[in-house]
């Protein structure tokens, strides 16, 4: 990994991007969570060069308090992994859904709980957090419903409940990639399987739906095309954004297949790599 003090190649010489697509944890924001002056500053030198940013993560909307200052132009965010887009102008509006239908959900909940079992789920809705006992407590929600996803999950009248973004499962044994692996082989013909933690939390999305397909929905609606969006990520739900966009950038903590899946590579997120590339990009580092 390239040090924080050692200068970055300089890039050849492209096209200046119509729009940067960023991802958050790891990648845009800093270990505790921070946003730095200088990517702040960045951030915005780019918008105001004519760069539309987006933030593209896997983060419910509730969660983008952390960068909801830094949006500037369009307000736009594509959060849940392309589940959703959000205004954050309007304090994290739905702009557009693009559900998990219950019914797939619960397919993949027995398809899972039959071939790897201990799996713990939850449920992301546009409402909120439900999960089950067993699930860890990574966020804790006084609103949550806390039962079996079978429970939670279960529609008296399809179509009437709320939304899902995205279902959850964590296994507490199995390495990281084996079970995301184990779940695609299983369950990967109904529904889009990725992950972004370090530990063995899967993150499940309606067949289709990633950050990539929405980012290219978004893109489509400006006339803007994949050769002209610069991408930045460092976990497997990136890596179809990073092979999308025309230049896309691994962190220098990015997981291996990002490193293989992106362009280009930049600095850690600690270490500002998301500016170093804004800097380039404007000729002002």
């Amino acid at each position: 990994m390239t040090s924080a003090t050692s200068p970055l190649p300089r890039p050849t010489a492209h096209r200046r991007p119509r729009l940067i697509a960023t991802d958050l944890d790891g990648t845009l924001l800093r270990d505790d969570k921070s946003v730095s002056h200088r990517t702040i500053t960045a951030l915005a030198a780019a918008e105001e060069a004519g760069i539309e940013v987006f933030f593209v993560t896997g983060r419910p909307a509730r969660w983008m308090g952390v960068v909801s200052d830094h949006v500037h132009g369009h307000g736009l965010a594509i959060c849940a992994n392309g589940a959703a887009v959000v205004d954050l102008h309007s304090g994290g509006k739905l702009l557009e859904v693009r559900p998990l239908e219950r019914s797939t959900a619960l397919e993949v909940v027995a398809t899972l709980r039959r071939e790897a079992p201990g799996t713990a789920f939850a449920a992301e809705l546009t409402t909120g957090f439900n999960y089950e006992p067993d699930y860890p407590p990574f966020w804790l929600d006084p609103h949550a419903t806390i039962a079996s996803a079978e429970e939670f999950l279960h529609e008296e009248e399809p179509g009437l409940g709320a939304p899902m973004l995205k279902l959850l499962a964590h296994h507490p044994d199995l390495t990281p990639d084996g079970f995301l692996a184990l779940a695609r082989t299983a369950a990967g013909a109904h529904a889009s399987i990725t992950r972004s933690s370090p530990s063995a939390l899967l993150e499940i999305s309606g067949l289709g739906v990633s950050k990539a397909s929405t980012l290219a929905l978004c893109c489509a609606e400006r006339g803007i095309s994949a050769d002209e969006v610069v991408a930045f990520g460092d976990m497997p739900n990136d890596i179809e954004m990073l092979s999308w966009a025309g230049r896309s950038y691994a962190m220098g903590n990015a997981h291996p297949d990002v490193v293989a899946a992106a362009s280009g590579r930049t600095v850690a997120n600690n270490d500002d790599g998301v500016a170093r590339v804004i800097e380039d990009i404007l000729g002002t580092r």
